[in-house]
């Protein structure tokens, strides 16, 4: 299995690859659906739009909430397509990582005049009791 530095960078190069090739203005579910069929062509296990169940107080709900990407089971994307990336898109990452038990997330808008200044990179330092 590859590690997450690995997978992350191959999910970079891809979303660059993208937005050099289609620019800004598309909707996130297009730029998704290209940069899973990109990753997939690279070899890695994409698990999209994937619903998360959520327990709390000892009950289960199920399709709490729902993640765009989850790459070989441990990195979240978030994609996104906004004028600006706001700290609310953050703090919904770091959630699903937390609650996921995940290692890291990548959050990945595409409406930018480049695409390196809508990564960003966070990662889950929640430590469960």
């Amino acid at each position: 299995m590859m590690h997450v530095d690995q997978i992350s960078a191959i999910v970079i190069d891809e979303a660059i690859r993208i937005h050099r090739e289609l620019g800004p203005g598309l909707f996130e579910s297009v730029y998704e659906s290209i940069l899973a069929g990109r990753l997939e062509a690279r070899g890695l296990r994409v698990d999209r739009q994937l619903t998360v169940p959520v327990e709390f107080d000892g009950k289960r709900f199920d399709a709490a909430f729902r993640v765009d990407m989850l790459i070989e089971g441990s990195i979240i994307l978030e994609i996104k397509a906004v004028d600006q990336l706001s700290k609310a898109h953050e703090r919904q990452l770091i959630t699903y990582l937390r609650l996921m038990k995940r290692p890291l997330g990548l959050l990945l808008n595409f409406s930018g005049a480049t695409m390196k200044e809508g990564i960003r990179r966070l990662v889950n330092s929640y430590v469960a009791d």
